[in-house]
Formats: C-alpha cells, sequence, structure tokens
C-alpha cells in the first residue's frame, strides 16, 4: 500500500543491529520522579526490588531475572512514584520479545500516565507464541512531564530507566536462522536466484522504514552484469522492498507495483556499486510467506559494436574467432568468474576446448567490447 513514501523512506531509512541503548538514556538526575517498586512473578523465579535512592542514566538490574515461557501470561507489578517531590508524568514497560536489542513499540507490555502517590500499575501481558527462546530485557522508564508513547532511549533530567533480565523458554529455537539482520545476511553467490521464506517467524524488525519483521540479503554484483530484477510477486502479505549500499544509502526501494498488487518488484542498475542489502520487510506489521527471485541482465554488444566484432562459430562446441582485434580479452563466466585472458593482437582464434559447456562473455581490456559466447558441448 503506497503512503507517499519516498519522503520519509529517504528521511528516515536506517539499518541499526541491537546493542540495548545504555548510553546517553535516562535522567540526568536523582531527585523527584523515580520507580519505587518492580514486581514479576515468572515460569521460573521472581523480580522484587525497590526502588530509591535514585540513579542517572540506566540502572542495570540483569542480574535480577525471571523465566518467562512463550504463550504464557503474566503480571508486571510497578509503582510509578518518587525520591523527592511529586510531579506528573509517564510510564512504560516494554520487553524484547525478538531479542533484536531493541525495545520496540509492538513489545510494549504497559503503560501510564498519573501525578504520583498512586496505586501499584497492574500490567497483565501474554508473551507471544513466536518469542524467541534465550535472554533478553525488560527495561521500565518513568520520565517526569513525558507523554506516552515514550521513547525507550530517551534522555530526559527526571526519573528513571531499570533494565531486568529475561529468559524465554517454551518458544521458538532460532539457531540457524540467517538473514536477520545486516550481521548475518542471506548471501547471493549466483543469478538467477530465488528463495523462499517466512518472515514472521525467526526475525525481528532492524530496518525502520516500518514496524515488521524484515530480512537482509547481500549480493554483490559481477562487472558483467548490467542491471538486477527483483520481485516477489505472489508473496502472501503487503510487501515492501528496498536496496541499499553498504553504508545505508538508498538504491531502490518499491511499495506496491502494477504486475503484482500490493507485492513489490523493482530493477538497479549495477554500474558503479559494490556489494548491496536487498532487505525484505511488509508493509506496517505485515508478515507471511514469500519468494524473492532476483534475475540479471548481462552486458552486450550496442548496435555500433556490434557492426564491429563478431565472434564466430557462435554458439561454438570448442573454438571461436573473432573478426578484428580488440586487444587483450578476458574471458568470464556468466556468474562473473574471470577465467582467462587472451591477446587478440598476437591472434584472433580462441581455444574454448577446455572450458566446460555454458554461457560466457568476452570482454575487452578497456570494458567498451563484450560479446557473449555459448559453448554446446
Amino acid at each position: 500500500m503506497t503512503k507517499g513514501l519516498l519522503s520519509i523512506f529517504l528521511c528516515f531509512f536506517s539499518i541499526a543491529y541491537g546493542q540495548y541503548c545504555t548510553s546517553n538514556v535516562g535522567p540526568t538526575s536523582t531527585v523527584d520522579s523515580n520507580v519505587e517498586l518492580v514486581q514479576i512473578a515468572g515460569a521460573a523465579g521472581n523480580i522484587n526490588f525497590i526502588g530509591c535512592p535514585a540513579v542517572i542514566g540506566v540502572q542495570d538490574l540483569t542480574t535480577l531475572s525471571v523465566a518467562l515461557n512463550a504463550g504464557g501470561s503474566y503480571v508486571l507489578n510497578v509503582k510509578f512514584g518518587t525520591c523527592g517531590g511529586n510531579y506528573a508524568g509517564a510510564g512504560e514497560a516494554w520487553i524484547d520479545f525478538d531479542q533484536n536489542g531493541n525495545f520496540d513499540s509492538y513489545e510494549s507490555i504497559g503503560t501510564w500516565t498519573g501525578t504520583p502517590p498512586v496505586a501499584i500499575s497492574a500490567f497483565n501481558f501474554t508473551v507471544p507464541a513466536n518469542a524467541q527462546n534465550g535472554t533478553s530485557r525488560m527495561r521500565v522508564m518513568q520520565r517526569e512531564a513525558g507523554s506516552l508513547p515514550l521513547n525507550p532511549c530517551g534522555t530526559y533530567t527526571w526519573g528513571s530507566v531499570m533494565d531486568f533480565g529475561i529468559t524465554i523458554g517454551n518458544g521458538i529455537d532460532c539457531t540457524g536462522f540467517i538473514g536477520d539482520d545486516v550481521n548475518d545476511p542471506i548471501n547471493i553467490t549466483a543469478l538467477p536466484f530465488t528463495d523462499s521464506r517466512d518472515n514472521s517467524i525467526c526475525y525481528s524488525n532492524n530496518n525502520y522504514v516500518y514496524p515488521s519483521p524484515d530480512i537482509y540479503y547481500k549480493f554483490t554484483p559481477n562487472p558483467l552484469i548490467h542491471s538486477v530484477h527483483a520481485s516477489l510477486c505472489g508473496a502472501s502479505f503487503d510487501t515492501f522492498l528496498s536496496v541499499v549500499d553498504l553504508n545505508g544509502n538508498v538504491i531502490a526501494f518499491n511499495d506496491d507495483v502494477v504486475e503484482c498488487g500490493s507485492q513489490s518488484a523493482l530493477t538497479f542498475e549495477t554500474a558503479g556499486l559494490g556489494s548491496v542489502y536487498i532487505i525484505v520487510e511488509g508493509w506496517g506489521s505485515e508478515m507471511g510467506n514469500y519468494t524473492l527471485t532476483l534475475n540479471a541482465d548481462y552486458v552486450g554488444l550496442e548496435e555500433e559494436q556490434s557492426a564491429i566484432i563478431r565472434v564466430f562459430p557462435n554458439p561454438s562446441n570448442g573454438s571461436v574467432r573473432l573478426n578484428q582485434s580488440i586487444g587483450i580479452a578476458t574471458l568470464y563466466h556468466v556468474n562473473g568468474t574471470e577465467l582467462a585472458s587472451f591477446d587478440t593482437d598476437e591472434s584472433l582464434h580462441i581455444d574454448l576446448n577446455n572450458f566446460q559447456a555454458g554461457s560466457y562473455f568476452l570482454r575487452s581490456f578497456d570494458g567498451q567490447v563484450s560479446q557473449q559466447i555459448i559453448l554446446v558441448k
């Protein structure tokens, strides 16, 4: 669903993979507003923490930990209070269920607004069935003069931020799933390429265009490729597709495409590009099954080149001959692998008998002339 996305995407696109925000986060003063109590009973263990005296910044209490089971329901009790004077503010708590190192908006388990003294707030929540097994964090924040929703990485003057340990069990074992972030992308080694996945399982949100889970592919175009066409047509959900370089600069993106409705497809030129990330995600929070297909258009002869250079016979079962010299010529496999070089000033005959049947490119040293050769054996 296209929503005037261009300016938003260019302004807010980022690649981020989680290390919990702990520097320059939270209060800069120890007076007044502060969380006074945090209590939770888990499937194993419990937390019963009493606040005050206050702490500047993030209070690391991850040694206080409980175990929670995916699908289980629990109650987090928080008393938003003060270590001094009483002032209005807001409070919120998050658990990083997908363990991406971020406290995302969809991981908020409770909110509060008011002026202390107030009764204990009871946040009833259920751990998502698709939560990932392993060690995670719960963050509880109070911000004097704040408003909802709170920024879990925000800096302010009065209040508190506390991190507790969470261990999730009975969820999904994501061992072996790759592509969740830029540190572990799915590597594309050759085109054409096809890959089918479900981004609702074991994938989290590391690309902040939309809050949906995203999957990262890494591709390095070879010099014989002119452009690449990527398609998510046929996906079970409304998709969003983007291509960025390793610095996060946007190369191409698409939300909806005429050829497949609410699914995405795009073509990007590869001249001058190094490695890129191709990122699959959903519009909004959508997720589901998809198949990503990639196809390449290869560099070929321009019309004026075809009048200059000829390779014959083509297809060939072994050797070919040029109609004129193009200097040092390099033979590439269609996958971009450089195989051999020939000096066509010395001989117009090129022996390809040692190469297997397949598609190859013969390219001049300056790259101005390129000719595809088909070997059949």
